[in-house]
């Protein structure tokens, strides 16, 4: 079972947000959000899904270098695995800041800005697409002789560090301030105030931003969010928007030399007879409105007890997807992302969501039934599943009546 650390601490993830809701219950019960949480977590399953194909092109030419072109060579160390750390850090330091300052690149990063809220789920909140094209700046390490699984580990590491510091729970931390990246300073970084915009884009230590002049302490709560709101529940939707708005831009502008600039340029350029540089708005916490969306509570509840089962569908998918024929894997991935899809439409209230919802059941039931008919162990698994489905498909059309036409 070839797992990342990512993957593996996923019970983990889910044990500490509900440790973090169950805290700020009675003094914030405002603090998590369904349908943001569901939004949030579903961009994280949809990353992971995506992942299963895409570690074939971004792992696999690592090895490729790592194998065939590797400048240096040595035995992995605890010391050789502290240098890769740190300089798979400082990489990510280059990749997060020009993310935010590179269109095309802030294309694939700005889903994990789009919550307007800043809870542990925000965390993994993480974008499908944006490894395709920040992969070939960690080639050089496999150059240098680190190899793949020190690498995969390393940068996983990485990553799971930064979970912990999307949470307002945590105040300062004193000296720590100085050397690590903080809640406190990733709280900045996700502020859509024009003070700290593109600021603070270290991993695990800040001391990048403070040799490289992006650092700002935090001073005032931010307002979180980006500039221009998602205003959707729809993770597919979140992936794609500012591709689909830059497009719509670039069709607007007299030439192509001003439509290639507008994907290398930073967020906000426009040609000078389109209006120039976009400055950023000012925005003040007490009147800022969040997009929000009022479902009917059977809805909410009904999305609810739908997302355990597709969470937990997600799981075994990734826990066995090696041993997935092709046929099925690439079919479970795609049931996974309609189910993520629908969800976030059922929230908007939108009728093409009951009819999404409809088929997906129905999808899934046969889906089940198929893959896992001869295995003995699953039987009751199948049997429950089809006992769900038929139940959910029941319900839900008593409830057309709640969605918009």
């Amino acid at each position: 079972m070839d797992l990342s650390p990512v993957v593996l601490s996923i019970p983990i993830y889910f044990v500490l947000i509900g440790f973090e809701l169950v805290y700020t219950l009675l003094k914030r019960p405002d603090y998590y959000r369904l349908s943001d949480s569901v939004t949030n977590i579903s961009c994280g399953i949809g990353d992971q899904v995506v992942g299963v194909f895409a570690k074939v092109i971004t792992l696999g030419f690592y090895q490729y270098l790592f194998e065939y072109y590797r400048i240096l060579s040595f035995e992995p160390s605890l010391l050789s695995f502290i240098i890769l750390f740190v300089a798979v850090d400082f990489i990510y330091y280059w990749v997060h800041r020009w993310s935010h300052e590179v269109n095309f690149l802030w294309a694939g990063h700005v889903v994990h800005h789009q919550s307007e809220e800043y809870n542990l789920s925000v965390a993994l909140r993480q974008s499908w697409f944006h490894k395709f094209f920040t992969f070939i700046f960690y080639l050089p390490l496999a150059l240098f002789g680190f190899d793949t699984l020190s690498f995969v580990w390393a940068n996983g590491l990485n990553l799971l560090y930064q979970f912990w510091i999307h949470t307002e729970v945590v105040k300062k931390m004193g000296p720590l301030e100085y050397i690590l990246n903080t809640p406190s300073h990733h709280r900045v970084h996700h502020g859509r105030n024009p003070e700290y915009i593109d600021k603070n884009h270290g991993g695990v230590f800040i001391i990048w931003d403070r040799i490289f002049g992006t650092f700002e302490k935090e001073k005032n709560t931010p307002v979180y969010g980006i500039t221009t709101p998602l205003s959707s529940w729809n993770p597919v939707w979140a992936n794609v928007s500012h591709w689909y708005s830059m497009y719509q831009e670039g069709k607007s502008f007299k030439n192509w030399g001003d439509r290639v600039k507008l994907f290398v340029k930073p967020p906000g350029w426009r040609p000078s007879y389109a209006g120039g540089m976009q400055s950023v708005p000012y925005v003040e916490r007490a009147k800022y409105r969040k997009y929000k969306t009022i479902a009917p509570r059977s809805i909410n509840l009904y999305i609810f007890f739908q997302y355990i089962i597709t969470v937990g569908f997600a799981a075994f998918f990734l826990f066995n997807e090696a041993n997935l024929l092709l046929a099925h894997k690439i079919a479970g991935a795609l049931l996974i992302i309609l189910a993520i899809m629908d969800f976030g439409i059922l929230f908007e209230r939108r009728r093409l969501g009951f009819f999404l919802e409809s088929i997906r059941l129905v999808i899934s039931f046969l889906f089940i039934t198929y893959v896992l008919h001869e295995a003995a162990n699953f039987k009751l698994i199948v049997f429950v599943t089809s006992a769900a489905a038929l139940f959910s498909l029941s319900w839900l059309i008593t409830q057309v009546k709640y969605y918009k036409k």
